[in-house]
């Protein structure tokens, strides 16, 4: 079918109305933005690198009955002002250690490096330094994810810097100016949306299903977490990490939103995987069984649907229980009130995190299903303006002729 003139002018005419609009508009609103001026140090500004040069001492001592290992080391400065220089420092004899592990020569470690008043410069050990083993295991997952999926794979990984990119070059500068997080979160999910669906997937009819999928789960979610977050009466004060950032010189942070924020961004790592595996369920159905209505198509990909959203709310709720395991020991050892516990706004933040999450995981099985189907099964209804969409999938066209 040729395309239709007066189908695709209004098109062609909006898309260059948008494109133009995001670049007056979109782009300096991206990346102009005027951070607060840095009042006091930065996390870890303090720290330097330091090797261990020699251990001159190790042993045990009783600290308010927990024995433990100690060492004394001597360690050389690589960074800083104090450069090359050695230097002695004990670790674990005067505060209880979080480990056991004792150091060897040519270790790397943070130290923090002070002058006493008497003009004697003083270290205190840090950290350990990790980047070999983070480079290590970032190696093997980028080499693991480019043997399995090829070009896809490579694709894949773009997107994720990409997500990275918007997450730390847009979002968190806009969140430290004041501006409301939750448009800010829903701009930035609608970037991260599109940009790593089409990077990854590409120009396809089932990456549209999957985009448009996606959008409306987002906002059934948003107004989900808006809702609960408000009827629960909860600020965003719960989490101790928010209550540092209002400590911060001139912070003009809304914890509410941000609290909100970091639901709908949360709900888009997992609602990725989800919506997109629907989209291709329903796509491979019709590919294999063309004459498949709509009842029928919908039908089957929503068994599928059914066995994937339970396995991914489960994986849901245990990553959240994963990453609380602190204070789920506090019902386990505490004896309080429980039901006070579960009442409070810390609790209570993850409750509704988790829950919202499943809901719009719940949601987004039927949503993908119905869109994906109308699109597959519809889509040559769009006239000329179906040529413009892709392919069905990144194999290429689908070769089944409708009526």
């Amino acid at each position: 079918m040729k395309p239709n003139l007066k189908t695709i002018l209004p098109l062609a005419l909006l898309a260059v109305a948008a494109v133009l609009a995001f670049g007056l508009w979109g782009v300096p609103y991206f990346l102009d933005v005027d951070l607060p001026t840095p009042t006091g140090t930065g996390f870890g500004s303090e720290t330097v690198r330091a090797q261990v040069d020699l251990v001159l001492e190790e042993g045990t001592v009783d600290l308010d009955g927990v024995l433990q290992p100690y060492q004394k080391l001597r360690v050389r400065v690589l960074e800083g002002e104090y450069e090359g220089i050695l230097i002695e420092l004990e670790y674990g004899r005067q505060q209880v250690r979080a480990d056991d592990i004792l150091f060897r020569p040519g270790d790397e470690i943070f130290i923090v490096l002070s002058l006493r008043p008497d003009n004697q410069l003083v270290a205190y050990f840090a950290d350990y330094v990790r980047w070999k083993p983070l480079l290590l295991l970032a190696g093997a997952f980028v080499a693991a994810i480019l043997a399995i999926s090829h070009w896809k794979g490579l694709r894949s990984l773009l997107a994720l810097a990409f997500s990275l990119l918007v997450i730390i070059g847009y979002i968190l500068p806009h969140l430290l100016v004041g501006e409301d997080p939750v448009r800010v979160s829903i701009i930035g999910a609608g970037i991260l949306l599109a940009a790593t669906l089409y990077l990854t997937y590409g120009w396809t009819l089932k990456t549209h299903a999957a985009v448009l999928s996606m959008l409306a789960v987002l906002v059934l979610t948003g107004t989900l977490a808006w809702l609960f977050v408000t009827l629960a009466h909860l600020s965003g004060y719960g989490d101790e990490n928010a209550m540092f950032l209002l400590q911060l010189p001139g912070a003009k942070i809304n914890l509410r939103g941000l609290l909100l924020g970091g639901m709908i961004i949360g709900a888009l790592g997992v609602l990725d995987d989800l919506v997109t595996t629907q989209a291709s369920a329903v796509f491979e159905l019709h590919a294999a069984n063309p004459a498949l209505g709509l009842r029928a198509l919908t039908g089957a990909a929503l068994r599928i649907g059914q066995d994937h959203v339970a396995a991914t709310v489960n994986t849901l709720v245990l990553a959240y229980a994963g990453a609380s395991l602190p204070m789920l020991l506090l019902f386990t050892v505490g004896s309080g009130n429980v039901l006070y516990l579960l009442n409070s706004a810390t609790v209570a933040e993850e409750i509704v995190r988790t829950l919202v999450g499943s809901l719009g995981l719940v949601a987004a099985v039927p949503i993908s299903t119905f869109v994906a189907a109308l699109l597959v099964l519809y889509g040559h209804r769009l006239g000329g303006l179906r040529r413009w969409l892709g392919p069905e999938t990144g194999r290429g066209g689908h070769g089944h002729s409708h009526p």
